[in-house]
């Protein structure tokens, strides 16, 4: 995603790239690929056109600090601009109710589904939420039965009623059962078309009107571009939700909807898609995408994902074993699950600055690890335990067993003990004062 934008822009900004001071013509000539970019990533003219012009007028006058050079410059109040035209902060869901109804509305094919279930996930394991999903899409084959599938892999509960062709009371009798089962939260599920047609707004404005939901989203799929936009505008006249859902921001997309959608509906993107796994669901940062697009990274959300991962008595327990010299390929093989854990590998990697260009052409899946892995597995426990173990018979029958070559595994060993080395110098000051900020930054999140 956005990859094509940011090559564009990186490019737009060398124009400015060595020059003095900004004026009136560096700024026009950098700014006029500025708006190729966005034409090209899908956004509108109107927009693009006011976006550039926006960010002239900020641009021109303004004094260059002996620091900061113009093109620097420029790239700050591009990521300003983009963070601003994004919605400029994240908006949280809104849970009052009893319980609180979120309501899920969109077209056929958006993965309005399976984002049902992932917010389902999100609020179970992030906010401690029992929640019911409730089937109110009647009409596409399997709708029902694809709720379940997802609902058991996410153990939460699925309420349907597959003999009614009433979604509205479907929806009524889900809140009452959600009420007597104590539920805190219901998410509604509703149907979808080909388009947009006025039997379907209809029917989920009188699903809307009969629950009164804490949370109406519309979920859209950003792969289609403009027509995306097109669509979340047709929506919101009818039912004025409440926020905006992007799903398949990991795929091939421009990202025009994403950059785009905020300003035209005047609705806050409040959740992204970005994989097909559960927990493939992201809160919407604005300046964060501003972070990536411009290939700043996005190391704030590299770190939230670590500490959702972070066992505080682990790691204590690991720092002890790397002090005492005692790290083996048991603690590495846990640590690269840990890290798998985090998400996709190139994702996790683009989030840290300067690594998304370099990455580009690299291909990098939820597979990376598993030449090491294999190797790691076809090692004895006490191999695993007591590296010095591994002699040159050994790694031939360690190599055989993988399926890999020898010199793979000679080079994993001297990967591990150069890590090992290094993590033994850092298990002084250093490691206790990183320990002493992860329980900093937990205690946090829990106040």
């Amino acid at each position: 995603m956005f990859d094509n934008l940011s090559d564009r822009l990186d490019r737009a900004f060398k124009i400015l790239k060595g020059q003095g001071y900004i004026t009136e013509v560096n700024v026009a000539e950098t700014l006029k690929d500025v708006r190729k970019a966005l034409l090209d990533a899908d956004v509108s003219f109107k927009i693009a056109r006011k976006f550039t012009e926006d960010v002239k007028e900020k641009a021109l006058g303004q004094n260059v600090l002996t620091a900061v050079s113009p093109g620097q410059l420029m790239v700050k109040i591009v990521h300003d601009e983009l963070s601003d035209l994004m919605g400029g902060t994240s908006v949280d869901i809104n849970l009052k109710g009893n319980p609180p109804v979120i309501l899920i509305a969109g077209l056929q094919g958006s993965g309005k589904t399976t984002f049902s279930a992932k917010l389902a996930r999100y609020l179970t394991s992030k906010k401690g939420r029992k929640v019911l999903l409730v089937a109110c899409d009647i009409y596409r084959p399997a709708a029902i039965e694809q709720l379940k599938v997802l609902g058991q892999q996410i153990e939460a509960e699925v309420y349907a009623d597959p003999d009614s062709k009433e979604p509205v009371k479907i929806a009524r009798r889900a809140i009452q059962y959600a009420r007597e089962k104590d539920f805190s939260t219901v998410i509604i599920d509703t149907a979808g078309r080909l388009a947009i047609d006025e039997q379907m707004m209809q029917e989920i404005a009188a699903i809307k009107k009969e629950v009164n939901p804490a949370e109406t989203l519309f979920v859209v799929d950003s792969m289609t571009g403009q027509d995306a936009v097109n669509t979340a505008k047709a929506f919101n006249e009818r039912l004025d939700y409440d926020g905006v859902v992007l799903t398949k921001l990991d795929g091939d997309t421009r990202g025009g909807a994403a950059l785009t959608i905020r300003a035209v509906v005047d609705k806050p993107i409040k959740f992204v898609g970005i994989g097909e796994k559960m927990d493939a669901i992201d809160v919407f940062h604005p300046e964060r995408m501003a972070d990536r697009i411009l290939g700043m990274g996005d190391i704030v959300s590299l770190v939230e994902k670590a500490q959702e991962q972070f066992d505080l008595e682990e790691a204590q327990k690991l720092q002890k074993r790397i002090a005492r010299n005692q790290f083996d390929f048991n603690d590495f093989l846990n640590q690269i699950k840990q890290i798998k854990k985090m998400g996709n590998v190139k994702d996790l990697m683009g989030m840290i600055p300067g690594m998304g260009k370099a990455l580009k052409d690299i291909d990098l899946d939820d597979d990376a690890f598993r030449g090491i892995e294999a190797i790691i597995h076809s090692m004895t426990p006490a191999e695993r335990s007591d590296p010095t173990l591994l002699n040159g018979s050994r790694r031939k029958r360690i190599a055989m067993g993988s399926g890999s070559e020898v010199q793979e595994v000679n080079k994993l060993i001297k990967q591990f003990d150069e890590t090992r080395k290094m993590m033994k110098m850092m298990t002084g000051g250093g490691a206790r004062n990183m320990m002493q900020m992860m329980k900093n930054a937990r205690q946090n999140r829990k106040n």
